[in-house]
């Protein structure tokens, strides 16, 4: 698995999932801190996740993953849905409750690539790696023609990209990371420039979605070996895919 994304993987995030509970925040060596909403993550899909959940087409695939309610969800709605994140205690808890998922950052080798009708990234994961224009070309390699994309922008109109750290309020801290952010205007602005498409906007208890399509096929998808999984967990994978 890469190192990418390993701040995730260990120390007051993995204790945050184990326990169900924060308080956890994202913290800029400015000492500005990003509250984030552990209890939610742990919790069912909201009204507002469903809001997102009903435009799912086909096998969805949910990048940062996270405890896995939306797999979970989309489960439940029997629509196949699998999840990857970098974080182990985020694999466990969304298996433990009935999910399929990996433990895999979006950037390395995935199953299915270039077959997913759906792809998710909520909860600020358009964030993941600091530059949204290179995670939605990555997210662009792994849709098939006409897939979708449903992508949660920031409350408020910022664009910005930073290094953080997660921090428990409580004295403990991670390593440090790139993130970004990035509201309606700027999300659209940055998706429409990498090729997308909007094809519907709309807020549901303040936060706001974007539904995108790529206005054009992938340019070449990068050949890669997929990694080794457990058998229970490749064999969830394949048979959605093949759905």
């Amino acid at each position: 698995m890469s190192t990418r994304l390993a701040p995730w993987c260990t120390g007051p995030y993995a204790t945050a999932l184990r326990a169900g509970r924060g308080p956890l925040f994202l913290r800029r060596p400015d000492g500005w801190v990003l509250p984030l909403e552990v209890e939610r993550w742990c919790g069912r899909a909201d009204s507002a996740d469903l809001s997102v959940l009903r435009w799912c087409r086909g096998p969805v695939l949910d990048i940062g993953c996270g405890p896995g309610r939306l797999v979970v969800a989309l489960s439940t709605l029997g629509r196949p849905a699998l999840g990857i994140d970098s974080s182990p205690a985020a694999v466990a808890r969304t298996r433990r409750d009935g999910g399929a998922a990996l433990e895999r950052s979006v950037f390395d080798p995935l199953p299915g690539e270039g077959r997913w009708r759906s792809a998710l990234l909520l909860d600020g994961n358009i964030g993941i790696g600091g530059d949204p224009s290179a995670l939605l070309a990555r997210v662009g390699e792994l849709l098939a023609p006409g897939g979708m994309l449903l992508v949660e922008a920031a409350p408020a109109e910022v664009e910005e990209r930073f290094e953080v750290r997660l921090d428990d309020g409580l004295g403990g801290s991670g390593p440090a990371f790139p993130w970004a952010r990035v509201g309606t205007g700027a999300l659209r602005a940055c998706a429409e420039a990498g090729g997308w498409r909007v094809v519907r906007e709309w807020r549901c208890y303040e936060r706001p979605f974007l539904c995108l399509r790529l206005s054009h096929e992938p340019r070449v998808l990068r050949v890669r070996n997929t990694h080794t999984a457990t058998p229970a967990v490749m064999d969830s994978a394949s048979t959605r895919l093949r759905g």
